[in-house]
């Protein structure tokens, strides 16, 4: 998926969102586009319905929460923030087993403190889901070198 105008951010081994590795996880993956903001494609399995054919709200907040987390491993990948506070708004249900594009932008950066916001697409380009952070920065020695090679932090292939 990836082209010459964007690079895939990296993600780790075991994070539920991002784990390359995480049998139970979403295995999400995003791209830096040339604007600086992200963009992702991912089709929702059904073991994350929750009603039939519909992807379990939870499950739509975190996919939502990760976008807006990689706005700001654009610039430097190894910048990890946490969500202080989001807020969704699910305009419709977003389907499981149908690709879905993802997409997350910077609105403001403070660098300890910094807000994005972040958009679920359908197979169609329909809004189906959004939501807006407020996101804190780990503070500077909780994540040490030794913990990213630990978290198995990398670019991992694409997967078929």
């Amino acid at each position: 998926m990836e082209t010459a105008h964007q690079h895939k951010l990296p993600n780790s081994r075991n994070c539920f969102a991002c784990g390359m590795h995480n049998a139970i996880g979403l295995k999400l993956a995003f791209y830096a586009q040339p604007d600086g903001s992200v963009a992702g494609e991912y089709i929702v399995p059904t073991q994350f319905e929750g009603y039939p054919g519909i992807t379990h709200g939870g499950i739509v907040a975190s996919i939502l929460d990760e976008a807006v987390s990689r706005v700001f491993m654009v610039a430097d990948h190894n910048r990890f923030m946490y969500t202080g506070r989001l807020t969704t708004r699910l305009r419709r249900h977003v389907p499981v087993d149908q690709p879905l594009r993802i997409t997350g932008r910077a609105l403001r950066d403070r660098g300890r403190t910094a807000e994005a916001e972040a958009h679920i697409y359908g197979p169609d380009g329909e809004l189906l889901a959004e939501a807006e952070a407020l996101l804190v920065a780990l503070p500077p020695g909780d994540l040490q070198a030794a913990d990213l090679e630990e978290l198995g932090w990398g670019v991992y292939p694409d997967q078929a």
